[in-house]
Formats: C-alpha cells, sequence, structure tokens
C-alpha cells in the first residue's frame, strides 16, 4: 500500500460522510485519484469496501453482508403531556395506585397511558395496597432510572432545581406566592 493510499484510507475513515476528491485533496494535499482507484481494488471483495457515489467515495459494508447488520427499528413513541405528568407522579410518590395518580392530576387517566409507561419499560406493578379494592400499585423500574440518567430516585430534582431550570408553571408560581407559601430562608441567616 502506498503512502498516499494511507493517506487517502485514513481520511476516508476519520470523515463524517462521503467526501470528494476535492475534499480529500484538501485534506491530504495532493493528487489522489490513483490512490481512490488502487484502495477500491485492494478492499474489493472485503467486509467493507471503497465505492463512489454520486462523485463522493466512502466505506461501506459490502453489499452481501448487510443483512448480518441489519437491525429493527423501532420509531421512539412521544409521550404525550398526560403520560409525562402520570409518569412524574408516579416517580416522586412510587408505590402509587391509579386513583392517587388521578387525584393529584384532578383528572381521569386513561387505561392507554399507564399502559404506554408499562410498554416503555418505566414502569411496573408494586403490588397492591391494603384496603377497600385492593387497589394496583405502580412504582418506576430500573429502566427509568437509566434512561433518564439517574442512579436513584434521590437524583429526581427538587423543586428548587425545577424553578432554578423554569420548569415550573408561571402560573403555580404565582399561586403558590398568593396563598403565602413561607418565603425561604436566608442560608447566612443561621451563621
Amino acid at each position: 500500500m502506498t503512502e498516499s493510499e494511507r493517506q487517502v484510507e485514513a481520511a476516508l475513515f476519520a470523515a463524517e460522510g462521503p467526501m470528494s476528491e476535492a475534499e480529500i485533496v484538501e485534506v491530504i494535499g495532493g493528487p489522489v485519484r490513483e490512490a481512490l482507484h488502487g484502495l477500491a481494488a485492494r478492499y474489493q471483495g472485503h467486509g467493507i469496501e471503497l465505492v463512489e457515489r454520486g462523485g463522493r467515495w466512502h466505506f461501506q459494508t459490502a453489499p452481501d453482508l448487510a443483512y448480518l447488520l441489519r437491525r429493527e427499528k423501532s420509531e421512539p413513541r412521544k409521550l404525550g403531556r398526560a403520560a409525562i405528568e402520570t409518569l412524574a407522579i408516579i416517580a416522586y410518590h412510587e408505590p402509587v395506585s391509579r386513583a392517587e395518580i388521578e387525584a393529584i392530576r384532578g383528572v381521569t387517566v386513561a387505561k392507554g397511558t399507564v399502559d404506554t409507561l408499562l410498554e416503555a419499560g418505566w414502569v411496573r406493578p408494586a403490588g397492591r395496597r391494603e384496603g377497600p379494592g385492593r387497589p394496583l400499585l405502580f412504582a418506576t423500574t430500573p429502566g427509568f432510572l437509566t434512561h433518564f440518567g439517574l442512579a436513584s430516585r434521590r437524583d429526581l430534582p427538587g423543586i428548587e432545581d425545577l424553578r432554578a431550570a423554569g420548569l415550573l408553571d408561571p402560573v403555580d408560581l404565582a399561586l403558590e406566592e398568593a396563598l403565602g407559601a413561607a418565603p425561604k430562608e436566608d442560608d447566612d441567616a443561621d451563621m
């Protein structure tokens, strides 16, 4: 393999996408046509091949091996507001029953909302509450923690974190102030 072929190979391998001949010349500084054709011949029959498509060169999996790398792609579903609110309630109040979720949200929770969270693997049944009707309880799963990058439920953001991030509804903040919520004490007052 010539030095020019090695340089072209390195440039194409490190590139974010296919490169034109002119772009490769900008990177390595010199004629590249002969090196490109030499590399294409060298890689022919290998698991990866150097190909030109639309005047742009790139490495690709050999067509006869592409089936090995083909994977089922699942389209991520976006959670609706009801599902996000339900998930937050479960995360902060677990274990919690459907009736408790409805009492906190102020509206009925559709069966599909909890089913969506169960299918996503973020919520699991967590037993039954002792009491009339023995309602099913829900809790979060290790998959929930992993997906949201949390080591434990203790890592969930608190009210001050949410306020600092601007994620609290201004109407809720105004209501809290109007009801005379206790002002936060100054940390320096204790010193």
